[in-house]
């Protein structure tokens, strides 16, 4: 019995040793994605202003549309230089995983490279690829796969 108390003791202690941590990325830092860490993140509209981008299917290309809302977004960075993002590509769920993890990370690249020849410091601005992880849209309608071809900014420090 002596035993079985201290066993269930032991196991007490070490339960909140255990708490969860958020995941690391290949960098070793935590995942801006996480949403308890973000402080916005433009597809749910709280990024301070910031407004995600759509791309055409099997691209990386910026469109003027998509320059236009990243002039737009440039200037919000601009204004408040405190302000840390994380820019995430996304992929409609056509395509193997490989492939889009590839292609978000393109997606995600160019609109940095933009963001920067817009004046925006580099080391302000990080890129994450989550490929088709995470949709915004379940369906298989071209509409669908349309909105889940995007990149999505997540405020990371104000």
């Amino acid at each position: 019995m002596n035993k079985l108390v201290m066993l269930l003791l032991a196991a007490t202690l070490a339960a909140p040793a255990c708490s969860k941590k958020p995941k690391p990325d290949e960098s070793g830092l935590a995942s801006a994605a996480n949403a308890d860490e973000n402080i916005g993140d433009s597809d749910r509209g709280n990024a301070m202003g910031l407004q995600s981008i759509n791309f055409g299917y099997d691209a990386y290309v910026l469109d003027g549309k998509a320059k236009e809302i990243l002039k737009a977004n440039s200037q919000i960075l601009k204004d408040k230089t405190s302000i840390k993002i994380q820019v995430e590509g996304h992929c409609d769920q056509r395509g193997g995983i490989q492939y889009n993890v590839a292609l978000g990370e393109k997606r995600a690249n160019s609109v940095k490279k933009f963001l920067i020849e817009l004046g925006v410091p580099a080391d302000r601005v990080s890129v994450i690829s989550f490929g088709k992880e995470k949709l915004l849209d379940q369906g298989t309608t071209e509409e669908a796969y349309a909105r889940n071809r995007r990149a999505n900014f997540v405020v990371t420090a104000r």
